[in-house]
């Protein structure tokens, strides 16, 4: 029975597919979450991949676009689970929990592709649900956010121009004022993979 495990959310090629994508805060992204894998396979953790999909919505996160799934350099072996959501967080639209239930997984350690949305979402949802929840900042990417009253159909230079768009360091800095402490227990790479000792990167 594992005790641990990883989820990793939302690595995936559809991203890379959007123009943003260029403007990413980590563009080792794959070679991030590619160290913390490797960690929790050596420690025997449950590894779990999770994949966004809006079927039928023409675009690259539609299944039919052949873009959902994980990006190159990253694989899941066949003995870890796949899952795919179509809510923000990891656990409302798939069986996450219960794959975690019957691992007898306590510790959760998260990251992935939108700091501020899909990985903290599924941390928030985590803590509420019990286990105790490790947010790994370096291991996930975040793109510039533009202002509400941006209009949907604003271009990219156009939202990289308005001083209302939030940069990248801000979506991390307010995400991890946001969880550390409340809802989990913010580490870099080099910590959780026993690089350093926890608490000499943050």
């Amino acid at each position: 029975m594992s005790r641990a495990a990883l989820v990793v959310i939302d690595v995936q090629e559809s991203f890379r597919q959007r123009p943003i994508w260029a403007h990413g805060s980590n563009p080792d992204i794959v070679g991030q979450v590619g160290r913390l894998v490797d960690a929790a396979r050596r420690r025997g953790d449950l590894v779990v991949w999770v994949l966004h999909a809006e079927p039928g919505s023409g675009t690259v996160f539609d299944p039919a676009s052949g873009h959902v799934r994980l990006i190159d350099g990253l694989a899941a072996r066949p003995d870890e689970p796949t899952l795919v959501k179509t809510a923000h967080n990891a656990f409302t639209t798939t069986n996450l929990q219960q794959i975690l239930t019957t691992a007898g997984v306590r510790d959760l350690t998260v990251c992935g592709i939108r700091t501020e949305q899909c990985v903290e979402t599924t941390t928030r949802v985590g803590c509420d649900l019990g286990y105790r929840m490790t947010f790994v900042t370096d291991a996930t990417m975040t793109f510039p956010t533009p202002h509400r009253d941006l209009p949907a159909d604003a271009s990219l230079a156009e939202i990289l121009a308005d001083p209302r768009t939030l940069s990248n360091e801000e979506m991390i800095a307010r995400t991890e004022y946001a969880l550390a402490g409340r809802f989990a227990t913010v580490r870099t790479v080099d910590e959780v993979t026993g690089l350093v000792p926890a608490g000499a990167g943050a």
